[in-house]
């Protein structure tokens, strides 16, 4: 499929979409896309896990999957992206969808052509020919952070293969055309000389913004957003221990488990942290604002007393009952100094 078909493609099927998705161009991506699903798009309760009154009229995730024409990693993916909606089995147990979802999608037009193509994934080759340019082009492009991959898998190395929306692609091909041919922007060779490679962090970023559309709760808000610091960052931003337990047991879990093997669980912890200096104080900042509505909403629990939760804050009256500190203030819990302070 050329440049032209994808954009065609892509035009055709645009207005009828809520958000994009993708599927893993291999099986061995299927546990990316297994941790990268989070949590439900019917998240409730502290820890934004998925409903748990699941109703008789639903059916288990993998004939969901056959129903709707899908690979298993596609469909995972595809609750990922927020297009399929999942709930929790009874008593727990793994997710399941309900049957009127399934026909909601299947009675979308073009299907299941068009939903195939919305979790269709590709890796740095496959995406340079949908572009029709260079695989070392696309991949200063995604270097440059211009386009996004939305999952990862190992291969036979262990080496990290980055996936791509198919359906980005087009839209990026269609938005910046001027990027496909001819010399590379000054300013984009400057950075990509310099080592440059937003990859991870965009992943992180969509990662965190997708988990954090389909999670209501103060508290596990503010985990999604610790998710992306280490233990050191964490502890100077969230001082208490108490906090800092409570943000773990209330982290958005995966939806349908975490990577299997070793190799790929070491994968997704070298990374999930932020590894940049400006990327970190972003995360810092935005924990600390999460941090502060999340206590406004209810103090962590604590043992002893009353079932070892504190007492609730008061509620401050005026511009800052909203819980946004100031520059100063913030900076200084986030241990960064105020310019021109001395």
């Amino acid at each position: 499929m050329t440049v032209r078909e994808v954009l065609r493609t892509h035009a055709r099927t645009q207005g009828a979409r809520a958000e994009d998705a993708s599927e893993p161009a291999e099986d061995a991506s299927a546990w990316a896309g297994a941790h990268a699903a989070g949590v439900s798009a019917e998240a409730e309760g502290e820890g934004g896990h998925t409903s748990s009154a699941a109703p008789a009229s639903t059916v288990a995730a993998g004939r969901a999957a056959q129903e709707l024409g899908l690979r298993r990693a596609q469909f995972e993916l595809a609750v990922h992206l927020g297009l399929i909606a999942v709930v929790g089995a009874p008593g727990g147990g793994r997710p399941r969808v309900r049957e009127e979802e399934i026909a909601r999608l299947r009675e979308q037009p073009g299907f299941p052509d068009d939903l195939a193509e919305r979790v269709r994934t590709v890796g740095t080759a496959e995406g340079a020919g949908l572009l029709n340019i260079a695989p070392a082009r696309f991949t200063r492009l995604a270097r440059a952070g211009c386009v996004s991959p939305v999952t990862f898998y190992l291969n036979r190395y262990r080496a990290v293969v980055w996936l791509y929306l198919a359906d980005e692609l087009a839209a990026f091909a269609a938005r910046e055309p001027e990027l496909l041919a001819g010399r590379t922007p000054p300013g984009m060779r400057t950075m990509l000389e310099s080592g440059t490679d937003w990859r991870a962090r965009n992943w992180r970023a969509q990662r965190i913004d997708r988990l954090l559309d389909r999670t209501p709760d103060p508290w596990a808000r503010a985990a999604v957003q610790a998710s992306a610091l280490d233990p050191v960052q964490l502890a100077e931003v969230v001082d208490d221990p108490y906090e800092r337990a409570y943000l773990v047991r209330v982290r958005p879990e995966p939806v349908f488990g975490r990577p299997g093997s070793m190799a790929a669980r070491e994968a997704m912890g070298e990374l999930t942290p932020a590894d940049d200096p400006d990327e970190i104080l972003w995360r810092r900042v935005n924990l600390a604002l999460e941090l502060d509505r999340a206590r406004e909403d209810r103090p962590a629990p604590r043992p002893g007393g009353d079932r070892g939760v504190r007492a609730a804050p008061a509620v401050r009256s005026g511009p800052a009952a909203v819980g946004v500190p100031t520059r100063k203030r913030l900076l200084a819990r986030l241990g960064w100094r105020v310019r021109g302070t001395g």
